[in-house]
């Protein structure tokens, strides 16, 4: 039988609508090293997939939101310039 070391790292709450990128990301990256590492129960290791995966989907929603903001800035910029009196 092999000893793995195991580091358990408490569950956090379910991320805020608003919550922060990177809160969410490092939190998936700690589940992402602790599924890797190996070593825990089976009933553990699903929560933390279960949890990864809201964490994931998280932070593909922020990163969706982002781009999409980017995208529209200079769409808004070029229309705002062309609305603005021409200078004489």
């Amino acid at each position: 039988m092999v000893d793995w070391p195991v580091r358990l790292i408490p569950l956090m709450p379910n991320p805020e609508p608003g919550g922060s990128f990177e809160t969410a990301f490092r939190e998936l990256q700690q589940i992402v090293e602790q599924l890797e590492d190996g070593g825990l129960e089976l009933e553990r290791a699903i929560q933390l997939y279960e949890r990864g995966t809201q964490l994931a989907q998280t932070c593909e929603r922020v990163v969706d939101q982002a781009e999409l903001r980017v995208t529209r800035l200079p769409a808004e910029t070029a229309s705002a310039l062309s609305d603005a009196p021409a200078e004489t």
